[in-house]
């Protein structure tokens, strides 16, 4: 299952990888002024935004200038790290991210989680666009991941890393959110390979064995964060309904034009979220 991004062992790979976390910790301290920041929020696509509404810019910088980081490939990925201030607390924001899709390996794909637990990040904020299969979540629905399926066929663990997983996404975090907006509905997420949408037999199949939302993110990342002992909180917005539920094509660009719709009510909620850790 583990892929380890070249030939040599996975311990060397993940040695590797750490430290490259690590240096990336070290430049982004200096780059943004970072001395104690316990959150971090990884915007997904067309979640960018929304960052103006989760705090006061404090610094920033682009993400490609950091040791380990890609520069953005995807339309919606603004490439891009924050400092913002949210209420009492400072936020780091990852406006983007690598996907497995992409082709770098899954080391690439958790980077930024490992980067963000290096700097004493304790609370990990994923956000994602996302194909809904309830036909009651419409496209701008926002939901709470309560649960996830890695149909990637990788992880980023490695070795005999028997990791617990009975509670990645943290209920108090979720209680948290429900507080704040009492009306988020929950779901399952699944995480598949992409980059080609799901087909209508795919989605049939997520459904069958329990999923409510399908994308192509997300879950590698909460399997690192919990390795790395953070507490995790993943949102999807619903920016389309799967494939074979309303016969329409899929397209990048109308799941990016749902997300700037909603962007302000997101953020909106994520600052009063963040601004309460």
């Amino acid at each position: 299952m583990t892929d380890t991004g070249g030939s040599a062992a996975p311990a060397t790979e993940r040695a590797a990888a750490d430290e490259r976390a690590r240096e990336a910790a070290d430049t982004l301290r200096a780059a943004l002024g970072v001395s104690d920041v316990g959150t971090c929020v990884i915007l997904g696509s067309g979640w960018g935004p929304a960052a103006d509404q989760i705090g006061e810019t404090k610094a920033s910088v682009r993400s490609a200038e950091i040791p380990g980081y890609r520069p953005a490939a995807v339309p919606g990925h603004a490439g891009e790290l924050r400092l913002v201030r949210s209420g009492p607390h400072e936020v780091l924001l990852q406006m983007g991210r690598t996907h497995l899709y992409e082709g770098h390996g899954v080391a690439s794909v958790v980077h930024g989680v490992r980067t963000a637990a290096a700097l004493g990040v304790t609370t990990l904020i994923l956000t994602n666009a996302a194909g809904g299969i309830n036909p009651a979540w419409w496209p701008g629905t926002t939901v709470l991941i309560s649960d996830h399926i890695n149909a990637t066929g990788v992880t980023p663990l490695t070795g005999p890393t028997f990791l617990d997983m009975t509670e990645v996404y943290s209920a108090p975090l979720r209680a948290l959110c429900h507080e704040v907006t009492p009306d988020l509905p929950e779901g399952v997420y699944m995480q598949l390979r992409g980059p080609a949408y799901e087909t209508p037999a795919e989605v049939r199949m997520a459904a069958a064995v329990g999923a409510q939302l399908v994308g192509m993110s997300t879950a590698l990342e909460a399997i690192a964060a919990r390795e790395a002992g953070m507490s995790v909180l993943g949102i999807s917005l619903v920016t389309n309904l799967a494939a074979g539920l309303t016969g329409e094509r899929l397209d990048h660009t109308d799941v990016l034009a749902v997300a700037r719709a909603s962007a302000e009510r997101m953020g909106q909620t994520l600052g009063r979220v963040c601004a309460r850790l």
